[in-house]
């Protein structure tokens, strides 16, 4: 016969903490505090096999469950020395839910169950305490009638409010026993009106009533919301935890609390939680009463007039303690428990591992791994990526008062205040007069690259989380809320309105990235502060990651930080970027209003020494690393301008007439940019580009060579690549100016000459490529979106749809799509690596941050990923925990 229900209690247990799939968390580690010897209530758990049941047969049970639930239900009874349903002797229990992930909150509990008209009287005599029986009575009524029979709060809240104000209470301790009755009675008479029926007096019905109640919160919106945001499968399903109840309010004697082993917000090793004498769980989290501090320590900081657990209770809070060391030895990792004192008595109702910020996940790691408590291996694993952003980042003071008026996407984390401005032309003005500001686009362009550096955020009304305004913020490690679809910009007012209210240019405002909120005013922040278990943490991840980590920077000030934060070199320089500074541009433009060759090599010759510069401070940075270098790669028409008055005013800058201008940008103009005049197709059609690069590469590095005395190691790559041929033309340049170079300095720079894998036919065809290729880059920006065919600027209309219905797991654009673009990387790799053995190959797309992309590329065997300078740390720690994945892979 299968078994569905495990029993716990008085020393034992048939379950065990490593035994959460079968009866989650919460019912896991109940069976292992009991087999450690704690005071633990009796009871027993319905496994989750039970709920995979219910929803496979039309919500209905296994024949032999009922049987086994009063089997079980006698046995706690024995134990607690009570019977349930009796009417002289009552055992009431509780009944919770227990997923095998910590979902806290989002599913439903019942407490005192088994309370009706006649046990009431019962528990009133036993206790010597009519107030405690009432009061427990009504709590259970209004708690089962919201969870089981769906009467809202409401309804028993108005009820209790009338009551208090007509005796002119003040907290529901001051009710009477007397009182409760008559607050039973209303409640009752509540429940009747709402449901039509009268509240349910027989145990058995209330018991199977809150147990189907729990199985079906597994699928309420709230929980169906927390397990997509947390990737919880549903298929998973929760188990049921039955226990006898043990009660804090039983008078001056009894309590009940919510502890930390360790402090979740600053992962200090010291008691932190809260507790209420005479109270029940919901009260501590209610925020009807004000909870007090366990330690006398806590309450001196924070200057409580209330006593404290330690004074109150000494001798419990001594065994509290004893629990609580106990727990965190055994478990390993910090505690999140619940307790409850019936009447002196200590009781634990639960352990686990406890939700932490990022700050405090390391400090408690590090600490563990340094105390031996755990490995530097399992701290590197404990860290979720991702949560580094939090140190990286200013962030909002989360004490201080905030008024929303705009939500989006959280692009790129951290939070920045200043005024609102709409061009980049009004950042840097403002920049430079010592103002700081936000700058508002309805979506921003290549060209909007000066006025995003100038700026403290950006804030966009258009695109997704790989939108340009994303992926460029994240690289400069600038805040960034894009997609807030509600605000209006209004260019020609300079206005932006948001919830019926408008802001002007000049307004300040804050954006949260982290959050993707925007605010009005300046909210005050939280500066980052890189600790001393920060450095320690990445210390042990580099020891044993085998991934490369190297960063997209494209102008010093991002070389310098992404050094500064662990970067093993540059993995792509976009020399695009370079271009759009005001001193530039125009050279730029002159480049491509030329008729002719010879105008084209003359407005090159005006852009070589600014790129010889450029090249010259990141070889310098970066000495004795690599720097990947990409040619130059968008469209020649981002570099045009757009309006009339724009039009007219870079005529004139250039020499040129407004009419020639806008013939040029119409020339120049495409249905589709993407895939058109760009990347090594410019190199093919205007040689004298690349070989301006490519000479002002080669004499930055004599530059940078001589200035440091390091080695420059260089490498070029061609974008947009898919055939030999074009990197064979491209790379005869490349070596003809290496060569003058060489000649004219007598200084000979050792480079390489690869290209980036970013549409489908190089990575079939890579083999070939190969034979020219030194390296590969992926880039998986633009391998996604060719081979989706997808934008990346306009597919947040339907991918949110396509990852709710399932047709992709996940945004593509913020983690690689391993069954379409993954096996074209990994098909590139394997065919490159057999032409060319020892390819070096590297990922440069907004993938070589993801987390879950790194380790992908761990398993495929890639050399390094390159990241904005900001998640590098991210990176590092990613690609330590994925070779600790495949490592424990390949031996298990």
């Amino acid at each position: 016969m299968a078994k569905w229900v495990y029993s716990f209690g008085d020393g034992k247990a048939e379950g065990a903490s490593a035994m959460k799939e079968l009866l989650g968390g919460k019912g896991a580690n109940l069976a292992e505090m009991a087999n450690l010897g704690l005071p633990v209530p009796p009871g027993f758990t319905i496994s989750t096999e039970v709920c995979t049941y219910y929803y496979a047969n039309g919500q209905s049970y296994p024949p032999e469950l009922k049987d086994q639930v009063d089997a079980a239900l006698n046995h706690v009874g024995a134990l607690a020395g009570h019977v349930f349903a009796d009417p002289e002797n009552p055992l009431l229990v509780s009944v919770r839910s227990g997923a095998r992930a910590s979902m806290p909150g989002m599913m439903d509990t019942v407490l005192n169950l088994g309370l009706n008209d006649v046990t009431v009287e019962a528990i009133a005599r036993s206790s010597g305490d009519e107030r405690f029986a009432w009061d427990s009575y009504r709590r259970f009524i209004q708690m089962y009638s919201n969870v089981v029979l769906g009467v809202e709060h409401h309804n028993f809240e108005e009820i209790l409010e009338v009551h208090k104000d007509q005796k002119g209470y003040f907290q529901d301790t001051d009710l009477t026993a007397f009182d409760w009755r008559k607050v039973v009675a209303s409640y009752k008479e509540a429940v009747e009106r709402e449901t039509k029926k009268p509240f349910p007096q027989d145990p058995r019905e209330q018991l199977w009533g809150a147990i189907s109640a729990v199985f079906s919160s597994w699928m309420n919106q709230r929980a169906i919301t927390y397990r997509r945001l947390h990737d919880i499968p549903q298929s998973w399903g929760t188990a049921v935890n039955v226990q006898a109840m043990v009660f804090g309010n039983m008078g001056e004697t009894s309590a009940t609390g919510v502890a930390f082993t360790r402090n979740p917000s600053t992962g200090e090793n010291a008691l932190y939680g809260e507790f209420l004498v005479n109270a029940q769980g919901e009260d501590v989290v209610a925020g009807i009463r004000t909870p007090q501090n366990i330690t006398e320590i806590a309450r001196i900081a924070a200057k409580s007039d209330k006593p404290s657990m330690e004074t109150v209770m000494p001798e419990v809070f001594n065994e509290f303690v004893r629990a609580t060391q106990l727990l965190e030895r055994h478990y390993r990792d910090m505690q999140d428990m619940e307790f409850t004192v019936e009447r002196g008595k200590f009781w634990m109702l639960q352990t686990r591992n406890g939700k932490r910020t990022g700050r405090a996940a390391l400090r408690v790691a590090v600490e563990m791994a340094t105390s031996g408590l755990i490995t530097r291996e399992e701290a590197i694993s404990r860290i979720e990526p991702g949560s580094l952003d939090q140190l990286l980042h200013p962030t909002l003071d989360p004490n201080a008062e905030k008024i929303i008026i705009a939500t989006g996407l959280p692009a790129s984390p951290g939070a920045a205040c200043g005024e609102i401005v709409f061009s980049s032309d009004d950042a840097e003005t403002l920049k430079a007069a010592g103002h700081k500001v936000i700058l508002v686009r309805v979506e921003t362009s290549p060209e909007d690259i000066s006025g995003m550096h100038a700026a403290e955020g950006i804030l966009t009304t258009r695109g997704g989380m790989t939108s340009h305004a994303a992926v460029v913020a994240r690289g400069m490690g600038k805040p960034c809320v894009s997609g807030a679809g509600a605000v209006r910009v209004d260019y020609a007012a300079q206005t932006l309105t948001a919830q019926g209210r408008t802001f002007s240019k000049g307004d300040v405002i804050t954006v949260d990235g982290t959050a993707g909120q925007v605010m009005e005013g300046a909210v005050p922040m939280l500066q980052p502060e890189v600790s001393g278990e920060f450095a320690e943490l990445m210390g042990w991840a580099d020891e044993v990651r085998r991934l490369k980590v190297r960063a997209n920077a494209d102008t010093p000030a991002d070389a310098r930080i992404a050094r500064q934060f662990g970067a093993e070199g540059i993995g792509l320089c976009r020399t695009e970027h370079m271009f759009f500074d005001n001193e530039r541009i125009v050279a730029v433009r002159e480049m491509i209003l030329a008729e002719n060759e010879e105008g084209r090599r003359a407005a090159l010759a005006k852009i070589l020494p600014m790129q010889r510069s450029d090249f010259a401070s990141l070889f310098e940075i970066m000495h004795g690393l690599p720097v990947t270098i990409r040619l130059l790669d968008p469209p020649l028409h981002e570099f045009l301008p757009h309006t009339s008055e724009e039009i007219a005013e870079v005529a004139t800058a250039v020499g040129s007439t407004p009419e020639k201008l806008k013939r040029r940008a119409d020339e120049l103009h495409e249905f589709n940019p993407m895939l058109g005049f760009r990347g090594v197709r410019l190199a093919i059609a205007f040689p004298e580009i690349a070989e301006m690069q490519a000479r002002a590469i080669f004499e930055g590095a004599v530059e940078a060579q001589a200035k440091t005395g390091q080695p420059v190691i260089a490498e070029i790559m061609a974008p947009l690549v898919f055939s030999k041929r074009e990197l064979d033309l491209v790379k005869a340049r490349i070596d003809a100016m290496a060569e003058a170079v060489a000649s004219e300095t007598g200084v000979a720079i050792p480079y390489h000459v690869g290209t980036m894998i970013e549409l489908p036919r190089a990575a079939l065809r890579a083999g070939e490529i190969a034979e020219t290729a030194e390296f590969f880059s992926f880039g998986t920006n633009d391998l996604t979106q060719t081979t989706l065919g997808i934008s990346r600027d306009d597919a947040g209309s339907f991918l949110g749809a396509y990852v709710q219905k399932g047709i992709l797991p996940q945004d593509p654009f913020i983690s690689i799509d391993v069954d379409g673009v993954g096996e074209l990387v990994a098909l590139a790799a394997e065919r490159g690596r057999k032409t060319r053995d020892g390819i070096k190959l590297g990922i440069c797309g907004e993938h070589g941050g993801d987390p879950a992309s790194i380790a992908f590329c761990e398993k495929t065997g890639l050399d390094y990923v390159s990241c904005s300078p900001y998640r590098v740390p991210i990176a590092r720690l990613a690609a330590a925990q994925a070779a600790l994945g495949h490592a424990a892979r390949s031996t298990a």
